[in-house]
């Protein structure tokens, strides 16, 4: 699932995870067979590593969510992508989630099916005419429920379920009875390292597994991490939560595309759009659904003809802008500010020693890095809005242009802040 990636900037975050968890991450992400990946350690921090690629590569784009949430492990990523754990937390507290849960496996066998064209409340009806361990894991969407425990008993279930009128009960290729009562030794050990966690505050919330609810307060996600371990995934609830907030687009991040036909379940109407995000070639057409195609045609013109542009820093570094772009940094205090006019191949200041300058033209409309902070390769470091085919920029206006003659005797060109 990683081999689309290798040649893209963001798979560098493989070694920096390899040398974090101790573990060969290239491994798992390229030469894996399913037998491997099916034991929930080695399925959990190869998936939570993947997922970060692809969020990584999204942000390089300078898109940002408005909300987010994530599916069991997905809930980690959705938490890296609102900033409240680390990169290095997310995985340290992965891999210790997936030991434990195979741990917990190991200690008490069971396994998962998924239950289709059955309703919730059918379902729990026929978890509780087991004579066993069955219980509701996952609420997927609407028609689909999965449910786990002992095989035994999911062999009983299944029978109840046929009877009760389910279409289908599928077996699935999992490593234990995860979101149930047979996970409580994994908990017990989660806690431990969820105690030790630092958690940041929240920018987007996060809407949470175990009750479908948007939560914002750092200090709520170690118990809710821990309760879901054991408790079922809501996700039917958390997409009602996110389309009752008035959420349109949904982006699924990460290997396969499960949860957006889940969002076409729940969600079947054309005022919504899904779209899984695996492949490098699947971000251009994420870049063309933000910007308003949603045809799927291929694009023309400069940069998807998107009226916003962004410009990306060509190096890892410490960012020093030009003197003229010191308005426009995060912060500024200054209200008003002349429009500048960036030209293609206008320097707007340096990484590392390394030149960064515009692809595009248009106009400035800010910055979004701080003088001397570090940036990666590919992020983006300010923003364009470029003008109509037609437009031409004000007489007023200021330029940042490629002119090498003009550049040493222009203040705003030369200039730089620290």
């Amino acid at each position: 699932m990683g081999s689309a990636w290798v040649d893209h900037p963001s798979f560098e975050l493989v070694a920096l995870a390899s040398e974090v968890t101790g573990r060969d991450l290239a491994y798992l992400l390229l030469e894996a067979d399913q037998e491997t990946l099916t034991k929930t350690d080695n399925a959990q921090i190869a998936t939570f590593v993947q997922s970060l690629i692809v969020l990584d590569a999204a942000e390089r784009l300078g898109i940002e969510p408005s909300a987010a949430a994530g599916h069991s492990l997905g809930e980690y990523t959705a938490l890296v992508a609102a900033g409240s754990l680390d990169f290095e937390d997310g995985l340290r507290l992965v891999s210790e989630r997936g030991a434990a849960m195979r741990e917990a496996a190991e200690s008490a066998p069971g396994t998962m099916i998924a239950v289709l064209g059955l309703d919730d409340e059918s379902v729990e009806t026929a978890c509780r005419r087991v004579d066993g361990e069955a219980w509701i894991a996952n609420f997927n969407a609407p028609g689909q429920v999965i449910v786990a425990g002992r095989a035994g008993a999911l062999e009983e279930f299944s029978a109840i379920a046929k009877e009760l009128g389910a279409k289908r009960v599928m077996s699935m290729a999992v490593g234990g009875a995860f979101h149930t009562p047979l996970m409580s030794s994994a908990r017990d050990r989660l806690r431990k390292a969820l105690a030790t966690t630092t958690f940041h505050a929240l920018d987007p919330v996060v809407v949470a597994n175990v009750d479908a609810r948007p939560h914002d307060d750092p200090e709520e996600w170690p118990q809710l991490l821990s309760a879901q371990l054991c408790s079922p995934v809501r996700w039917r609830q958390t997409l009602d939560t996110l389309l009752a907030d008035g959420i349109q687009t949904f982006v699924e991040l990460g290997p396969g595309g499960v949860l957006t036909g889940l969002l076409r379940r729940a969600a079947p109407t054309t005022d919504t759009v899904g779209l899984s995000v695996s492949t490098p070639d699947e971000l251009a057409r994420l870049v063309r659904i933000l910007a308003g195609n949603t045809s799927g045609t291929a694009p023309t013109g400069e940069l998807f003809e998107m009226t916003e542009r962004l410009i990306v820093s060509p190096a890892v570094g410490l960012f020093e802008p030009v003197a003229g772009l010191k308005s426009y940094l995060p912060g500024s205090a200054e209200v008003s500010r002349d429009p500048v006019f960036i030209e293609v191949g206008g320097l707007l200041g340096l990484v590392g020693g390394t030149e960064v300058r515009s692809a595009f033209s248009g106009t400035l409309e800010g910055v979004l890095v701080l003088a001397g902070e570090r940036v990666t390769r590919g992020q983006p470091v300010a923003w364009l809005r470029a003008p109509a085919r037609d437009d031409e920029p004000t007489q007023g206006d200021r330029r940042i242009r490629d002119d090498r003659a003009a550049r040493d005797e222009t203040p705003f060109e030369n200039e730089r802040t620290a």
